[in-house]
């Protein structure tokens, strides 16, 4: 019975080297000193004859010189580094290429992968591999070079932003992820001479990031490696326990397995189906997860085994299926079919679980070839060229969206960390599949929600949506979609992103859409509220406000650390700087009568002009929620740190209490003439106990025009209720109306509007 292992594992060579990991060393640095070698290390002598046996099948001769001239000079670059196990460095990239070769990538890929450290390690220029190799290998090689010599504020910043450039070169180049995992898969074989510590660092790297890559690229059997290894790495007892386990078991279920082989060797050809059948295990980690998540033993652990049937075409998987459900009992709900609707990844087999001899469930997975290529090597099977006129099967076609995503997330995100979060949001493994009104199948993460799909159908639905039909009936924005689940968005040209779907999407594109589109509203409404703050200091000053090319914009800039004088605007009109104090920075030395900064903060917040609010301003200027202002009231404004202007009730005990705090960032305010309408409020109001109340208190609110967004209440002691109402109202005048029309209402006992 065959148990599959990597395609195009490292040979020849590898087979003799002792494992170990990489040694860094700098540009200009002296050669690290060779330590004490083992006999085998010794004896080992670095070739590229097992490399050249492999690619000599399929790479032209000519290319073939190209590789040894790549070997030549990555061999030259590292002589006089070795590895902490003692072999010479150079080992390692030809490790490396032996497995690309494996998955038969071309000629260039081969020539990356042996030169994909001498950036990074030994300080090679990009324009000398591309003057001696080509621009495409050194675009390939600088993708793969981590960022070792930029200053970065933290170890975390400098891997997100690592990460970021690898997987942007990836966007670009699907070949520079298939060469970062096979050196990836080489390091984590080779993790033997490493400190525990750092060995279970580099582990949960690897399970948190390159795993997960490798599962979303359709690299199946790279995917399991990486997992066993990563799992041996991080908990060493358990991973020996568990092989121990499951040796025996192995031993245990010989003779179980070795029946249910012989039985469908002998069904399908009967049934004139001819097959290949093999015999899978459950890769350890898959088995240790199942048992934590589970909460179950390895003893109750039945599934470990199972059978892959091979078959020639895609109706003989069904024929199959079909044969053995007749053989041997289903297990319902255990059949799933991913030929009709194939994993996010580009996986299609036929899965079912039967009870074979003894009541022991069996897992059968049913496939073709080419679907046996594909779900073992993914993407690295046939992987995307630039050459727009090679057609793209279904599975290039869902990396290459996947990769463009990539681009469109990086350009609504400034932040490495932002970026690496929203990636890491995509590379989970379970999918749901829903349907577009047409018939169309779009595959989300689970738990993703109509946000999420409507943002991978555009950006502008997503940005629009207001509601949902999920099969047929509205649902919340918020609601969880299932496989096979149809969604119709409904849109509105008037409605925009809110900042609380961020709590319930589960896609990167969908999460760094909103973000970008909340920070990109906030700082136009942001540079627009700073300019009429800077002017009213300007006009305190009885100075002219300055020309946008004015020398001293560039000057305040340079001198403060923004980019630009929409940067200082916005500063102003998030709090963070004071308008005051800038304005001060263009007025003549004896125009100032003030000392000090902060006494001119006091002369002018007490004197200045006041800011006139219309009450739509924007995410720069809120209306307090605790008093709820309208217009007629007296109000003050906070400038509050990273939030804009925020205007209260005079009267707001919320408000007087900041003010005593920081009354610096406190300035005058008024209503203009001409506000908005549907501004929000609260009363409370008192109700005796009595049937039918609330719908005539709700009448009245309507007959004045006026709406109840919310309404919670809070039972007294005695027959009385106290509703909590929040109002849509345009004005104080407008607030008055309404509370006459509650009146009206003879079981309404008192009502309060809150002010803080």
């Amino acid at each position: 019975m065959a148990f599959t292992t990597l395609r195009g594992a490292s040979s020849g060579l590898l087979a003799v080297l002792k494992k170990g990991p990489r040694l860094r060393r700098r540009r200009n640095a002296a050669p690290a000193a060779k330590p004490a070698q083992t006999p085998a290390a010794a004896n080992t002598i670095a070739s590229l004859a097992p490399l050249t046996e492999i690619i000599r099948h399929y790479i032209e001769p000519k290319d073939i010189e190209r590789v040894k001239e790549a070997y030549r000079f990555a061999d030259q670059a590292h002589l006089g580094q070795f590895r902490a196990s003692g072999e010479p460095y150079i080992s390692h990239p030809i490790a490396v290429t032996e497995i690309c070769a494996g998955w038969k990538l071309d000629a260039e890929s081969l020539m990356a992968a042996l030169l994909h450290d001498v950036m990074e390690d030994q300080g090679v220029a990009k324009q000398e591999l591309a003057e001696r190799f080509g621009a495409d290998v050194a675009e390939i090689v600088d993708g793969l070079s981590k960022l070792h010599r930029l200053e970065f504020a933290s170890k975390a910043e400098q891997q997100a932003e690592s990460f970021r450039k690898m997987l942007l070169a990836m966007a670009r180049d699907v070949r520079v992820i298939l060469i970062k995992l096979a050196d990836r898969l080489h390091n984590m074989r080779t993790l033997g001479a490493v400190s525990p510590e750092k060995r279970r660092r580099i582990a949960r790297e690897t399970l948190e990031i390159y795993t997960p890559i490798a599962h979303r690229l359709g690299l199946n059997a790279l995917f399991r490696e990486l997992q066993d290894l990563c799992f041996q790495a991080i908990y060493p007892n358990r991973y020996r326990v568990l092989h121990k386990a499951l040796m025996a078991a192995r031993g245990n279920r010989r003779e179980v397995l070795s029946k249910i082989n012989d039985a469908v060797a002998a069904a399908l050809p009967a049934a004139g189906i001819e097959a290949e059948i093999t015999g899978r295990e459950k890769s350890l980690y898959s088995i240790y997860k199942k048992m934590c998540e589970q909460k179950k033993s390895f003893s109750d652990v039945l599934d470990i085994y199972g059978f892959r049937i091979i078959v020639h075409t895609l109706p003989e998987c069904y024929l199959a299926l079909g044969t053995l459900h007749q053989l041997y009992r289903p297990v319902p709900g255990k059949f799933k079919d991913y030929i009709a609707i194939p994993k996010i990844n580009g996986y299609q087999s036929l899965h079912t679980t039967l009870i074979g001899p003894y009541g022991t469930p069996v897992e059968f997975q049913f496939r073709t070839h080419d679907m046996d290529h594909v779900a073992e090597e993914g993407v690295a099977s046939h992987w995307l060229y630039k050459d727009s006129n090679v057609s793209l099967n279904d599975l290039q076609k869902r990396t290459h969206q996947w990769l463009q995503s990539l681009l469109d997330i990086q350009s609504q995100t400034g932040d490495s960390g932002e970026f690496l979060e929203h990636v890491k949001v995509d590379l989970f493994p379970d999918a749901v599949y829903v349907f577009t009104p047409r018939g169309k199948i779009i595959s989300l993460p689970r738990g993703a929600t109509p946000v999420d799909f409507a943002y991978a159908i555009h950006t502008d639905i997503g940005n629009q949506a207001v509601a949902a039909k999920i099969n047929g009936e509205f649902g919340p924005l918020r609601t969880e979609l299932k496989s096979g689940d149809t969604v119709d968005i409904i849109t509105s040209s008037a409605s925009r992103p809110s900042a609380q779907w961020l709590n319930y999407v589960r896609t990167g594109r969908a999460r760094s859409e909103i973000r970008h589109y909340l920070r990109t509203v906030k700082y136009e409404e942001s540079v627009a509220f700073g300019r009429r703050l800077l002017q009213q200091a300007f006009n305190q000053l009885n100075l002219p406000y300055p020309d946008d090319d004015d020398p001293e914009w560039e000057k305040l800039a340079k001198g403060s650390g923004a980019q630009s004088r929409d940067e200082i605007l916005a500063d102003i009109g998030l709090g963070k700087r004071l308008a005051a104090v800038v304005a001060r920075r263009f007025a003549p030395e004896n125009a100032l009568v003030a000392t000090t900064a902060a006494v001119f903060d006091e002369i002018s917040s007490t004197t200045a002009t006041p800011i006139l609010i219309h009450g739509n301003e924007g995410q720069a200027v809120q209306l307090a929620p605790c008093c709820g202002p309208l217009p007629g009231d007296d109000i003050i404004g906070g400038i509050r740190l990273g939030h804009g202007l925020v205007v209260h009730m005079a009267e707001c005990s919320v408000a007087q209490r900041q003010r005593a705090r920081e009354p610096e960032r406190w300035i005058t305010v008024a209503w203009d003439t001409k506000t908005a309408r549907h501004l929000t409020t609260r009363l409370d109001v008192t109700v005796l106990n009595e049937r039918g109340v609330l719908g005539r208190l709700a009448a009245e609110v309507t007959d004045a025009d006026s709406n109840i967004l919310h309404l919670t209440m809070q039972d007294d002691p005695g027959s009385t209720t106290v509703l909590h109402l929040t109002l849509q109202v345009d004005s104080r005048k407008h607030l008055a109306q309404v509370i006459r029309s509650i009146r009206h209402v003879p079981q309404v006992k008192k009502i309060v509007r809150v002010k803080g």
